[in-house]
Protein backbone atom coordinates (compact mmCIF):
# COMPACT_ATOMS: atom_id res chain seq x y z
CA UNK A 1 0.00 0.00 0.00
CA UNK A 2 1.32 3.43 -0.92
CA UNK A 3 2.33 5.91 1.71
CA UNK A 4 -0.17 8.83 1.30
CA UNK A 5 2.51 11.44 2.10
CA UNK A 6 4.83 9.99 -0.57
CA UNK A 7 1.99 9.99 -3.12
CA UNK A 8 1.15 13.61 -2.32
CA UNK A 9 4.78 14.69 -2.66
CA UNK A 10 5.06 12.87 -5.98
CA UNK A 11 1.92 14.54 -7.26
CA UNK A 12 3.10 17.96 -6.01
CA UNK A 13 6.48 17.69 -7.76
CA UNK A 14 4.83 16.34 -10.89
CA UNK A 15 2.61 19.44 -10.97
CA UNK A 16 5.51 21.84 -10.22
CA UNK A 17 7.74 20.35 -12.92
CA UNK A 18 4.81 20.34 -15.35
CA UNK A 19 4.28 24.07 -14.81
CA UNK A 20 8.03 24.69 -15.16
CA UNK A 21 8.05 22.68 -18.39
CA UNK A 22 5.36 24.89 -19.90
CA UNK A 23 7.42 27.98 -19.14
CA UNK A 24 10.83 26.56 -20.07
CA UNK A 25 9.56 24.82 -23.20
CA UNK A 26 8.07 28.11 -24.33
CA UNK A 27 11.39 29.90 -23.78
CA UNK A 28 13.24 27.08 -25.56
CA UNK A 29 10.95 27.15 -28.61
CA UNK A 30 11.03 30.93 -28.89
CA UNK A 31 14.83 31.06 -28.60
CA UNK A 32 15.57 28.13 -30.90
CA UNK A 33 12.79 28.24 -33.48
CA UNK A 34 11.24 31.70 -33.63
CA UNK A 35 14.20 34.02 -33.04
CA UNK A 36 16.76 31.93 -34.94
CA UNK A 37 17.04 32.74 -38.62
CA UNK A 38 15.49 29.94 -40.65
CA UNK A 39 13.84 28.45 -37.56
CA UNK A 40 16.86 26.44 -36.44
CA UNK A 41 20.32 27.27 -35.11
CA UNK A 42 23.46 25.79 -36.64
CA UNK A 43 26.37 24.56 -34.50
CA UNK A 44 28.13 27.95 -34.34
CA UNK A 45 24.90 29.70 -33.40
CA UNK A 46 24.29 27.13 -30.63
CA UNK A 47 27.81 27.76 -29.30
CA UNK A 48 27.21 31.52 -29.31
CA UNK A 49 23.82 30.98 -27.64
CA UNK A 50 25.36 28.80 -24.92
CA UNK A 51 28.05 31.43 -24.33
CA UNK A 52 25.60 33.22 -22.06
CA UNK A 53 25.58 31.74 -18.51
CA UNK A 54 21.89 32.62 -18.09
CA UNK A 55 21.06 30.49 -21.14
CA UNK A 56 23.07 27.58 -19.73
CA UNK A 57 21.13 27.89 -16.47
CA UNK A 58 17.81 27.93 -18.36
CA UNK A 59 18.76 24.90 -20.47
CA UNK A 60 19.93 23.00 -17.38
CA UNK A 61 16.69 23.91 -15.57
CA UNK A 62 14.79 22.59 -18.60
CA UNK A 63 16.80 19.35 -18.50
CA UNK A 64 16.25 18.87 -14.76
CA UNK A 65 12.53 19.68 -14.95
CA UNK A 66 11.87 17.34 -17.88
CA UNK A 67 13.89 14.55 -16.25
CA UNK A 68 12.12 14.83 -12.89
CA UNK A 69 8.74 15.07 -14.62
CA UNK A 70 9.45 11.98 -16.74
CA UNK A 71 10.80 9.91 -13.83
CA UNK A 72 7.82 10.79 -11.63
CA UNK A 73 5.44 9.95 -14.47
CA UNK A 74 7.09 6.56 -15.05
CA UNK A 75 7.09 5.94 -11.29
CA UNK A 76 3.39 6.77 -11.07
CA UNK A 77 2.53 4.43 -13.95
CA UNK A 78 4.54 1.60 -12.38
CA UNK A 79 2.98 2.21 -8.97
CA UNK A 80 -0.47 1.91 -10.56
CA UNK A 81 0.39 -1.73 -11.26
CA UNK A 82 -0.07 -2.41 -7.54
CA UNK A 83 3.52 -3.14 -6.60
CA UNK A 84 4.52 -4.19 -3.11
CA UNK A 85 6.23 -1.66 -0.85
CA UNK A 86 9.57 -3.36 -1.50
CA UNK A 87 9.15 -3.07 -5.27
CA UNK A 88 7.99 0.54 -4.96
CA UNK A 89 11.26 1.33 -3.16
CA UNK A 90 13.24 -0.47 -5.87
CA UNK A 91 11.41 1.38 -8.64
CA UNK A 92 11.97 4.70 -6.87
CA UNK A 93 15.69 4.00 -6.43
CA UNK A 94 16.09 2.77 -10.00
CA UNK A 95 14.33 5.76 -11.52
CA UNK A 96 16.33 8.10 -9.30
CA UNK A 97 19.55 6.57 -10.62
CA UNK A 98 18.31 6.86 -14.22
CA UNK A 99 17.33 10.50 -13.61
CA UNK A 100 20.67 11.42 -12.05
CA UNK A 101 22.58 9.74 -14.89
CA UNK A 102 20.40 11.59 -17.42
CA UNK A 103 21.07 14.98 -15.83
CA UNK A 104 24.80 14.27 -15.48
CA UNK A 105 24.95 13.25 -19.15
CA UNK A 106 23.16 16.47 -20.14
CA UNK A 107 25.59 18.56 -18.10
CA UNK A 108 28.53 16.71 -19.64
CA UNK A 109 27.06 17.21 -23.12
CA UNK A 110 26.73 20.98 -22.68
CA UNK A 111 30.31 21.28 -21.53
CA UNK A 112 31.53 18.88 -24.25
CA UNK A 113 29.85 21.05 -26.87
CA UNK A 114 31.38 24.18 -25.38
CA UNK A 115 34.74 22.40 -25.07
CA UNK A 116 34.55 21.25 -28.69
CA UNK A 117 34.14 24.86 -29.68
CA UNK A 118 37.35 25.78 -27.83
CA UNK A 119 39.19 22.88 -29.51
CA UNK A 120 37.90 23.94 -32.93
CA UNK A 121 38.93 27.53 -32.24
CA UNK A 122 42.38 26.34 -31.06
CA UNK A 123 43.05 24.24 -34.19
CA UNK A 124 41.62 26.88 -36.54
CA UNK A 125 44.37 29.35 -35.55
Amino acid sequence: MQNPKRSTLGWFWQAVTGALLLLLLGVHFIAHHFIAAGGLRDFNQVIAYLGNPIIIALELAFLVAVTIHAMLGARSILFDLGLSAQWERRVTRGLTVVGVITVLYGIWLIYAILGANSAVAFWAR
